[in-house]
């Protein structure tokens, strides 16, 4: 008999990764299976980060790296945050890993301790809650309902602080709501931090450059609580490089080397190729995400009419990222004979069986009221989604 940890135990797989390995499988029987579950742009790497990454093969970058990232890797990181941000950082200050949920994991395993409290709005990433537990810290969390945009408030915020507040993680633009704060609603929160230097903010800005708000808001912006974000980013969302597997935080110096200690612990430093194909990408106009953006925001508007004709359905209007979370609690108690909507997670089943539709259930981001369609991809995909699964909640008396 094999004993494994109880840290391991107390894990469970991933619920966006489960789906879409369901979906995976169902396909191989031959369904034809729209998976609406996965979180990843379906475009490709744009050519000038691919000739980078070409040119880095030849230039024979085939050896180890620095755990924290090439050098001028960093210096570009920094350069990307001024620009972009006007956020200053230098390069002691940045450490690149294996994408942006290995910066995360970082940050929470190099600041709390066990019994420590961490502060996660809900509905939150579903990987927060995981790597939390992982750290054997205490996972505080803070309902945002659709009625607030899926966004807390101050008092929330304020009213959850402990003696034994460590962290806060968040997101914006929100996987999954895909709600995005503005600079006056984080200028609030970041007044509550001020009252209280020894917490630490984990900003989560995977999604910066999916924003249809008009201009991306970071919380380090201000000066109050700086030294207290940990700013997570990196390229797969905005740059469609998922594979690459590159992300990178900006925090204060101590953080950063704590970070560094850690992962040459784990997994070193991250792939010599995909850095070069990362200093490719923040050199980049940030205007070449326009393109992506407006096909994004088409499609959002898209499912949302789509959705308007489907009873049963609501969903807020996101500001940014290709999420949308949609409160399905009017299904539960029906049946379509064979199988009983109790919750979410029946729910998402019921579609994938009846419908092969792959949505993932609420409850994997703290809300069982919802399930989060992601709409990365094609107009015709979505509307057959849509169609099949007006016909399969039709069906549900």
């Amino acid at each position: 008999m094999v004993h494994l940890s109880d840290r391991i135990k107390s894990l469970s797989e991933s619920e966006t990764l489960a789906m879409s390995r369901m979906s995976r499988e169902l396909k191989a029987e031959g369904h034809d299976v729209i998976n609406l579950s996965v979180g990843e742009p379906d475009f490709f790497t744009p050519d000038n980060i691919k000739v980078a990454a070409k040119q880095a093969i030849d230039d024979n970058y085939s050896f180890y790296t620095p755990v924290n990232g090439y050098q001028d890797l960093r210096e570009a990181i920094c350069s990307k945050l001024a620009r972009d941000n006007k956020l200053s950082y230098t390069p002691d200050q940045i450490v690149v890993s294996t994408g942006a949920k290995q910066s995360i994991a970082n940050a929470v395993l190099c600041m709390a301790n066990p019994g420590d409290e961490v502060i996660v709005p809900t509905p939150y990433w579903v990987s927060y809650r995981g790597i939390v537990k992982m750290a054997e810290a205490r996972a505080v969390y803070i309902k945002a309902g659709i009625e607030n945009d899926f966004k807390i408030t101050p008092r929330q915020l304020e009213d959850a602080i402990t003696d034994k507040t460590r962290l806060f993680i968040f997101s914006s633009p929100c996987n999954p709501t895909g709600s995005v704060y503005s600079r006056e609603e984080l200028r609030a929160l970041a007044a509550v931090f001020a009252k209280h230097p020894q917490i630490f903010i984990i900003a989560d800005e995977i999604y910066e450059h999916i924003n249809f708000s008009g201009k991306h808001e970071s919380i380090a912006q201000f000066e109050s609580v700086k030294n207290q974000v940990i700013l997570v980013n990196g390229v797969s969302k905005g740059f469609a490089m998922t594979g690459w597997r590159l992300g990178y935080m900006a925090a204060h110096a101590e953080i950063a080397r704590a970070c560094t200690k850690l992962q040459g612990q784990v997994t070193s430093g991250t792939s010599s190729i995909s850095q070069r194909a990362a200093l490719a990408a923040m050199e980049t106009d940030p205007g070449h995400t326009k393109a992506m953006l407006e096909k994004f925001r088409e499609r959002r508007d898209l499912v949302i009419r789509l959705l308007d004709d489907i009873p049963g359905t609501t969903t807020n209007t996101p500001q940014g990222a290709f999420y949308l979370f949609i409160n399905v609690k009017p299904y539960f108690g029906k049946s379509d004979g064979n199988q009983n909507i109790r919750d979410a997670n029946d729910f998402c089943m019921y579609l994938l069986k009846k419908a092969h539709i792959a949505m993932v259930p609420g409850g994997a981001f703290g809300d069982d009221e919802c399930v989060r369609l992601s709409y990365a991809t094609s107009n015709e995909l979505l509307i057959e989604a849509l169609q099949r699964m007006k016909k399969a909640l039709s069906q549900l008396k």
